[in-house]
């Protein structure tokens, strides 16, 4: 594997947030980079942090300990305070809380993987001291300072079936890749879910992964999921919520401005990462062998496109769009009051704008993604 350093987005934008009297709380999956980006800010930023990590017993002494005394001693003439696996760490929001507003100038950076833990802990202490970034597997906008447009093409189909995790891009042999990423889901896909919310067994969670692994592209019902796992419908929707929370899946519901045919309660979902959704289903054969090539494309270039809107700041809402009468879009675009449709297809063919989205937005734009033109839609493009 080389060693090579891959420039991550959200460096300058952590320089930026870091401020005296405020946290900032980095989330994001287990082994995407978290501890490498605080890492390289110290490198680049400030050599003089401290950083410790919330699996150290004697930092969560201190750092567990709400006295102010021992808080401020423990920070000792520092001015950066950087606390990686902070999720460890009991009560740590109330404990960043009297750092923040007690010791002049400090300023605080902490790291977690799961976010449904860490958040419940520091949300409400820390309301109005922080900000948050999230981390995710390698975007493309990232990638393209080290390889060219010509390489990016040539690593596409690499990127359909092994996703994106750094040390996965990293690696020279595709044998290599199917390792990491096995053991990848056999040892920390559901480590915090299963630590921090008592549920005894990975079984139903795996299951449930898979079940959504085949239904990339379509509306999932939770009622269909239940009856496949012999469990009830609220039941899948907590795991769905937890497993979101934990950077699995993320999900999108439909469009609509009210227009009756419209459908808008159900919600798809897409993985982070195609290598993980491949990992799950044990399916790693090169796309000449495969027949969902198409969802793949899809689930690559939303989560893509999420990346590359994330990074840069544009606070965009995404949906899909679908009528009764099986009419869709893949991805609508709302931004600044404007609307852009956008379809997925792996293949370029012709395709025509429904007719009931014409005519209901025929102020939006449209535009189709394909093998051909996808690098400027996802690491290049401007809102319009």
């Amino acid at each position: 594997m080389t060693d090579i350093y891959i420039p991550q987005a959200q460096l300058s934008r952590l320089a930026h947030l870091v401020t005296p009297g405020k946290v900032v709380l980095v989330y994001g999956p287990r082994r995407v980079g978290k501890t490498t980006l605080i890492k390289r800010y110290i490198q680049d930023h400030d050599s003089d942090a401290l950083l410790v990590t919330g699996e150290d017993i004697v930092v969560r002494e201190y750092l567990e300990s709400q006295s102010l005394a021992k808080l401020t001693a423990f920070v000792g003439r520092r001015r950066t305070l950087i606390i990686d696996e902070a999720q460890h760490i009991r009560q740590i929001g109330l404990n960043l809380k009297l750092l923040a507003d007690h010791v002049a100038g400090l300023r605080i950076i902490a790291t977690g993987s799961s976010s449904f833990d860490l958040a419940s802990q520091t949300g409400e202490p820390l309301t109005g001291r922080k900000y948050t970034l999230l981390l995710l597997p390698l975007a493309q906008l990232e990638l393209q300072e080290i390889e060219t447009a010509h390489q990016t093409r040539a690593h596409l189909e690499l990127r359909l079936i092994y996703g994106s995790y750094p040390e996965v891009v990293l690696m020279d042999s595709s044998e290599d890749r199917q390792l990491y990423i096995k053991e990848l889901i056999a040892s920390y896909l559901f480590r915090d879910i299963l630590q921090l919310e008592g549920i005894r067994h990975a079984d139903k969670l795996l299951r449930l992964l898979q079940l959504v692994a085949f239904q990339i592209g379509r509306e999932v019902s939770t009622s269909e999921l239940g009856t496949q796992l012999g469990m009830n419908a609220n039941t899948v929707d907590r795991y769905l919520d937890l497993l979101e929370k934990s950077y699995i899946l993320y999900s999108r519901r439909g469009f609509s401005r009210n227009l009756r045919k419209e459908i808008t309660k159900s919600r798809r979902y897409y993985f982070y990462d195609n290598g993980i959704r491949n990992g799950l289903i044990n399916n790693f054969n090169p796309l000449a062998m495969r027949d969902d090539a198409g969802e793949l494309w899809e689930n690559y270039i939303l989560v893509e496109r999420l990346k590359y809107n994330l990074y840069n700041g544009h606070l965009t809402e995404s949906y899909f769009w679908r009528t009764y009468d099986r009419q869709e879009i893949d991805l609508v675009e709302e931004w600044g009051g404007q609307l852009l449709a956008t379809e997925m297809k792996w293949t370029a063919r012709s395709y025509r704008v429904p007719g009931a989205w014409r005519k209901a937005y025929p102020k939006s734009s449209f535009q189709i993604v394909h093998p051909e033109n996808y690098i400027g839609f996802i690491s290049e493009s401007k809102i319009p």
